[in-house]
């Protein structure tokens, strides 16, 4: 699949020393979506504001389908929406004006039939003739996804698009970036929502103090890394755990009615056919199971940990 983006070696350090970015490097393929996870200050919208033209990068390459952002800057401008975290909207425009003006910014000729659609797939075209100051947070929020698109960007940048919004917004931004992904378009979203990055990304990235820790398809990445839990409700209750039982990391729990089993979802040896086996061979019966998979947050929070540490 081509690269719609490429980073090489990209790092920032500002002037008072702060190092925002660290060596990144990161190919992002066209028509997927990919969601950046970090804490705050990890890095993730210095990385966009570099890719988009608004910062300069202390060293390294981003090139937008080819073009250079600092070379080309124009060519490879053209090619990316950009929905930022703050609201910025022109408070006495109509909906309508503000986003038909950043379509022209970009040298586009008027296209009214698909300025309706953008609003109409944003459920703001009933606020076509609004004024920005009279609209609630959620419709700005609209307003600013509809201007990123005017232009019909193939690459669309998402800072924290959902952050402050109602879940049925959150869905209809998920329905919309899905639909945006499957007529070519990339998508880079951050977010601090794990469950975002859980419903509707390809691939997952995580972005530490600058550092970029992994990128990973999502699916992959819950396999290598998703330990599982394991809970086995037994027939008849345990005052102790056999001895031959003590490779696997079990706890007994519920006054020894309960086994709680942990373990990687990429061993062999200590998987649950395995323990069953032992469990049978050691006159263990179970009565009833259920496993649980480790979550994408849980995935995260120790990658960050141990970055940390």
């Amino acid at each position: 699949m081509t690269n719609a983006l490429s980073i090489k070696n990209l790092s920032k350090t500002y002037k008072t020393g702060l190092t925002a970015l660290n060596g990144v490097d990161l190919d992002i393929r066209r028509g997927e979506i990919l969601a950046l996870l970090g804490p705050n200050g990890a890095g993730k919208t210095t990385l966009i504001s570099i890719v988009c033209g608004l910062v300069r990068p202390s060293t390294g390459t981003v090139t937008v389908e080819g073009n250079d952002i600092v070379q080309n800057y124009r060519q490879a401008r053209q090619l990316i929406g950009l929905v930022p975290q703050e609201l910025h909207t022109e408070t006495f425009e109509t909906v309508w004006a503000t986003v038909s003006y950043s379509r022209g910014l970009f040298g586009k000729k008027p296209a009214p039939a698909l300025i309706e659609q953008i609003l109409r797939d944003l459920s703001l075209y009933d606020k076509k003739d609004t004024q920005i100051m009279a609209l609630s947070g959620g419709m700005k929020r609209r307003v600013m996804i509809a201007k990123a698109l005017a232009h019909e960007p193939r690459i669309l940048f998402l800072d924290e698009p959902t952050a402050g919004v109602d879940v049925e917004l959150r869905k209809d931004m998920w329905r919309l970036v899905k639909r945006l992904r499957d007529t070519g378009v990339t998508i880079i979203l951050t977010t601090h929502y794990i469950e975002e990055a859980e419903e509707i990304a390809d691939r997952v990235g995580v972005i530490n103090k600058g550092r970029l820790l992994l990128v990973e398809d999502k699916a992959e990445l819950m396999r290598k890394l998703g330990q599982k839990q394991l809970t086995l409700d037994l027939q008849e209750p345990l005052k102790a755990l056999p001895g031959d039982l003590s490779n696997y990391a079990l706890e007994l729990t519920d006054g020894g009615q309960r086994i709680t089993y942990h373990y990687d979802t990429q061993a062999k040896r200590t998987g649950i056919a395995s323990l069953l086996a032992a469990l049978s061979g050691a006159g263990i019966t179970v009565k009833d199971l259920d496993t649980e998979q480790r979550s994408l947050e849980d995935i995260f929070v120790s990658l960050v940990v141990e970055e940390n540490q």
